[in-house]
């Protein structure tokens, strides 16, 4: 059912089983005792990054279907994304299985905009079970979207650290689990910001705008969840939501979490602004939120990731950085009756 802008599935759909794998920096920070896996390993075995990336992204989706206790065969749909171009880390690892498969691109925003798509597909009826998997990691996106590891530039105050990290969920028609019960699709969005090294302030006006929509179209405020997640805003990105949102009338301060500032300790490990990648959103989703539902610590979240839509190319042509932000509401069991 569509409310406005935003999507209300007919029935909330239990999101059945999900995983999260992260690299050896995400397992020393804070959030380390949250993971279903650390790798010290950043090769992950393999002679490539972008393959390291591929296998990175496969052990976390075939966690998952262990842990739902499921095969490959009980998956309708592989719905993935990385930030690899074309996303050859996502194509090398489905192509390693049988199931149909939807390649996506949503930059850091790709853990909800597939974790959405997934919903949709099987609460439109078309898939019993569909999975959604995302992946980032650091070496692949320095290189392409920064410098080679080997060339040490410094790195600017406002500059995030991408996360060798991946999450993956399995969305189901029936169950007992937490449950996705709508989401909203989000809007590209670009102020103007050209500097690459400050993706926070380039994504947050697109937070703030499906956010808004979300909260209006439904007619709930921030007190009604338990937390407002968003992706990778970072230190800089999340002080810019908050003041446009206060703009708006909307004080977010008490339930807005960010993915990108829980996983590094910013003093200890040297990240700068916070964290970044969308398997930042991505293995936290699966490691610390989804389990807080599934325990009833949370009764309802919304989980907005945010993506900055830029190429290796466009900042060297001088164009801005496009952002978007994709929503998606999950709620317990127990609050749903999904």
């Amino acid at each position: 059912m569509k409310i406005g802008s935003s999507i209300r599935f007919n029935k909330p759909r239990p999101i059945s089983s999900f995983a999260s794998v992260v690299g050896k920096k995400e397992g020393e920070g804070p959030m380390k005792g949250y993971f279903d896996e650390i790798v010290p390993d950043p090769t992950f075995g393999e002679s490539t990054w972008e393959r390291a990336e591929s296998q990175l992204q496969a052990k976390t989706f075939q966690l998952a279907l262990q842990k739902g206790h499921f095969q490959e065969f009980d998956i309708d749909c592989l719905i993935a994304g990385d930030l690899i171009n074309q996303c050859t880390g996502s194509s090398f690892a489905a192509k390693k299985t049988k199931i149909p498969f939807l390649g996506v691109y949503g930059a850091c925003s790709t853990m909800a905009e597939s974790l959405f798509l997934a919903g949709i597909l099987v609460d439109g009826g078309y898939s019993n079970r569909t999975a959604a998997v995302t992946s980032s990691h650091f070496s692949t996106a320095e290189r392409q979207f920064r410098f080679p590891l080997s060339y040490g530039g410094q790195r600017t105050p406002t500059a995030q650290w991408t996360c060798t990290a991946s999450g993956a969920v399995v969305v189901s028609a029936e169950g007992n689990a937490p449950c996705i019960t709508g989401g909203c699709i989000g809007k590209v969005v670009d102020l103007g910001v050209t500097d690459a090294s400050n993706m926070g302030a380039a994504m947050a006006p697109a937070a703030a705008d499906t956010i808004l929509r979300y909260l209006q179209d439904t007619k709930t405020k921030p007190e009604d969840y338990d937390a407002v997640v968003t992706g990778d805003l970072g230190n800089v990105g999340s002080l810019l939501l908050m003041d446009l949102l206060l703009k708006q009338g909307v004080n977010l301060k008490e339930q807005h979490q960010d993915c990108g500032m829980l996983m590094f300790d910013e003093q200890k490990q040297d990240t700068h602004a916070g964290g970044s990648g969308c398997g930042c959103s991505a293995s936290l989703l699966c490691g610390y939120f989804l389990p807080k539902l599934e325990h009833h610590e949370f009764r309802k979240i919304l989980f907005a990731a945010t993506g900055a839509l830029l190429s290796a190319m466009s900042p060297a042509q001088g164009e801005s950085i496009p952002s978007i932000c994709h929503l998606v509401e999950i709620t317990s069991q127990e609050e749903s009756s999904c």
